[in-house]
């Protein structure tokens, strides 16, 4: 756990506020990956008191306690994913569509990258960018 916070656990997993209930609610919500601006706005619908900074603080514990997945592309916004077992992602250059997709080759090219960096793997992350269906159709969407 690269955080300093503990995180309490009851026998059943990590307690929970009743804010970062409703954070975890957010993001277990759709299919989308949303920001922590994202996950804010709509924290507010159920929670109009709650501010930006508990939102932010409550991905953060969420994620070290491996409850949500963070997604981070360069300089951009990270995105919160409810999934957090192994996958890989496509992101749509054009709307920014982010969806989940699991290639199973990825373990094989792993292993060959770490031969050929002579880096020990601790982990993958494999996202292809590129054009969405809508939008190599004309027909952008919004991002999610």
């Amino acid at each position: 756990m690269p955080s300093t916070q503990k995180i309490k656990r009851s026998e059943r997993g990590p307690v929970l506020t009743r804010q970062r209930q409703i954070v975890l609610d957010v993001v277990r919500s759709g299919d989308h990956h949303p920001t922590a601006a994202e996950v804010f706005m709509s924290a507010r619908e159920t929670l109009p008191g709650i501010s930006f900074a508990t939102v932010y603080n409550s991905l953060r514990f969420l994620k070290d306690a491996g409850l949500v997945r963070e997604i981070a592309f360069g300089n951009g916004a990270s995105r919160y994913d409810r999934e957090t077992d192994r996958h890989d992602h496509a992101m749509c250059s054009a709307c920014g569509k982010l969806v989940d997709f699991d290639l199973p080759g990825t373990v094989a090219l792993t292993r060959s990258a770490a031969r050929a960096s002579k880096f020990k793997a601790e982990s993958v992350h494999l996202t292809l960018v590129g054009l969405c269906p809508a939008c190599r159709d004309g027909k952008s969407s919004t991002s999610s």
